[in-house]
């Protein structure tokens, strides 16, 4: 059995008379990205502290690759904590330094790199976070999801081994929102190190993460894989997901995976049982590439346009669509057969290739001068309502895909 990186063992914490966390088990393990999610006020920013020792638990013990932090010596503490890093929820930035000393902050003081390469590794943040024209500017004079950018940037320019995200989204719009947590999952993929979030941004976090923790009045109720929480069979899942969902504006504005298993089920029971339909998927490929070429906000205007523009192009047939993951979209024709969705998805290959694409370059400012190529694939599945689970349909529809419209660097046909 792997042994977890960092474990909870029957960890209370009480602040007067009101217990925040009660009898706290969880375990995470190296590399991945877990994500602890729960209603505000509920103890999940208690949780994180208690792993870098700002707060201590009054009940229980908290273990590092099996070693109980409280029981580190000095040394054993310092080379312990030199490798994580946190970002505050309200960010903590130094409202006397610039920005570029912001984030230089944790290397001037945990390093003994010399100025040269401090300042390569910062201005290698700024450009990554596209902060480098405010790089002067002090946190006042930056909005606040500006500030949060910085506060990112800082959390990752020293390179450490655990990052805790206290709501790295907060104050973000959606396509901003989007971008920081692919650039979470484009660097924990790159660097390997482990992410462990607090993040309401329900269902998009689920496409970064490895692994789901619910804090619900005290307790973890859940803990496993994103899969797994979809299936999940309690209150906590109804009430607060869906609470979120509804109240979030997603990515392309289409429907949540988590929704669009529940449209499926509502006309598998609508419609009789053997009648035919069409599933459809479609993936923008090697999306972290694109991201690293144009930045990862420009990637998610691409991606937003691409969901809207299939989204609008199979909603015109009958069709709806839903986002699956980072960068895929599945649609369903529910009166459809595969010989008549074939020719649908011939007439947007068309359309994709002759104007579509124009459309993405426009709505995503990708301009001639921009260096980039993106492949888009497209495949179908057929099946029958009561025969298969729409999960199997889709691992189908993935095999199937194949390229339907791709873009080279700068190219405007």
């Amino acid at each position: 059995m792997v042994q977890p990186l960092i474990e909870f063992k029957g960890v209370t914490k009480r602040f007067s008379h009101h217990t925040v966390l009660d009898q706290i088990d969880l375990q995470i393990y190296e590399g991945e990205v877990a994500t602890i999610i729960g209603k505000s006020g509920g103890g999940k920013s208690v949780l994180l502290k208690h792993i870098v020792g700002l707060l201590q638990p009054d009940e229980g013990y908290i273990l590092y690759k099996g070693q109980p932090i409280h029981q580190m010596n000095k040394r054993e503490w310092d080379q312990y904590i030199r490798q994580v890093s946190y970002m505050f929820q309200n960010n903590a930035l130094f409202d006397s330094m610039t920005v570029f000393e912001n984030i230089a902050f944790p290397l001037r003081q945990t390093t003994h790199l010399n100025r040269r390469v401090i300042e390569e590794k910062v201005r290698l943040r700024l450009e990554q976070m596209e902060l480098h024209e405010v790089e002067k500017k002090y946190p006042s004079e930056l909005s606040g999801g500006m500030q949060k950018r910085v506060a990112l940037s800082r959390a990752l320019v020293t390179d450490p081994k655990i990052i805790l995200f206290d709501e790295p989204t907060t104050g973000q719009d959606m396509i901003r929102r989007n971008a920081i947590l692919s650039m979470i999952s484009e660097y924990q993929k790159r660097l390997g190190f482990t992410a462990i979030l607090i993040s309401h941004d329900v269902p998009d976090v689920f496409f970064i993460s490895n692994r789901i923790l619910a804090l619900d009045e005290g307790k973890i109720i859940f803990q496993g894989t994103p899969e797994a929480f979809e299936t999940f069979q309690h209150p906590f899942q109804d009430e607060f997901v869906e609470s979120l969902e509804e109240l979030q504006e997603h990515l392309t504005g289409i429907y949540s995976k988590r929704h669009f298993k529940v449209r499926y089920q509502q006309m598998l029971h609508r419609k009789r049982s053997q009648e035919k339909f069409v599933v459809g998927l479609f993936t923008l490929e090697d999306f972290d590439g694109l991201c690293a070429s144009l930045g990862h906000t420009t990637g998610q205007k691409v991606l937003d346009s691409l969901g809207r523009y299939i989204n609008k192009h199979f909603g015109t047939v009958g069709g709806f669509s839903a986002r699956q993951g980072r960068s895929q979209f599945s649609i369903v024709l529910p009166f459809s057969d595969l010989h008549e969705a074939e020719e649908i998805l011939k007439d947007f290959s068309r359309e994709l290739r002759e104007e579509g694409l124009r459309t993405i370059q426009t709505e995503a400012r990708l301009y001639r001068e921009s260096c980039y190529e993106f492949i888009i694939l497209g495949g179908l599945a057929e099946s029958q309502f009561g025969v298969k689970e729409i999960d199997h349909i889709l691992d189908q529809a993935r095999k199937n895909q194949r390229e339907v419209a791709r873009v080279f660097c700068g190219e405007r046909r």
